[in-house]
């Protein structure tokens, strides 16, 4: 049995519908934290939802498009109210809209940064009067090592996630005095239903510039989140952490 290292935490996390943010969400109740689980589509958020409960946890689902900046507070207001509280908050939901830059749309520019990057800070804005009551207060940016190394016809998208790594650093230093850490996670090459379907060219040469010979599963993030939101990491702050199977060695200064 896994151990209950997040016993009576409450929990929020977006994109709680599939891949990434369902491995979350699944083990922060695993270990013991009420969550409530964010997402646009409340069919798909009770399936996850059921699979929390099988787990022995409690999960609430709120039904929320992240794109509609006006509804991201009642969202957290809605969620806390249920949760009694909050203690954690894991920003994960993201979405992509590829292309080349000179191809590339406003309106394609605009909704990733709106999704990746304006409602994290939305998000984190509406959470901390909540989180600041909490005696260990986690906010968790799932960013991405795009963000880092770049990656071509993906310009908004790296755009936001390192605009995440910004964010997050700066507002660790604003929150550090009130016991709640910011720290972001960067997750490399995992296997998801978004990655499944690349053609095997792209797989067989990502995989070459993986230094531990393998891809990333939704575990290896959702495990490296909870350790950031356990009593053992409270004094890790305004850190991003690759978890990448060395994808992104020689791109970190």
């Amino acid at each position: 049995m896994t151990e209950q290292t997040l016993s009576d935490r409450r929990a929020i996390v977006t994109g709680a519908s599939r891949g990434i943010g369902r491995g979350i969400a699944a083990e922060l109740a695993r270990r013991g934290a009420t969550v409530a689980l964010m997402a646009r589509s409340e069919d798909d958020l009770r399936v996850v939802a059921d699979e929390v409960e099988s787990l022995g946890g409690r999960a609430l689902v709120v039904p929320v498009d992240l794109g509609e900046g006006e509804a991201i507070e009642g969202a957290v207001k809605t969620a806390t109210g249920e949760l009694g509280g909050l203690d954690i908050l894991v920003n994960n939901a993201g979405l992509t809209r590829d292309g080349l830059m000179m191809r590339m749309s406003d309106e394609d520019w605009d909704t990733v940064l709106g999704v990746d990057l304006k409602a994290v800070f939305q998000l984190c804005r509406s959470a901390v009067r909540f989180l600041r009551k909490s005696d260990a207060g986690r906010i968790v940016n799932i960013s991405s090592i795009v963000g880092i190394i770049g990656n071509p016809g993906q310009v908004n998208y790296a755009a936001a996630k390192a605009g995440v790594f910004g964010l997050t650093r700066s507002l660790a230093k604003e929150l550090g005095g009130r016991n709640i850490t910011v720290n972001a996670v960067a997750p490399g090459f995992i296997e998801t239903d978004m990655t499944t379907g690349l053609p095997e060219e792209i797989r067989q040469n990502s995989l070459k510039s993986i230094p531990a010979r393998r891809f990333g599963s939704s575990e290896d993030i959702a495990n490296t989140v909870a350790f950031l939101c356990e009593d053992g990491a409270g004094y890790i702050t305004g850190v991003t952490l690759p978890v990448d199977g060395g994808m992104s060695l020689g791109s970190i200064a």
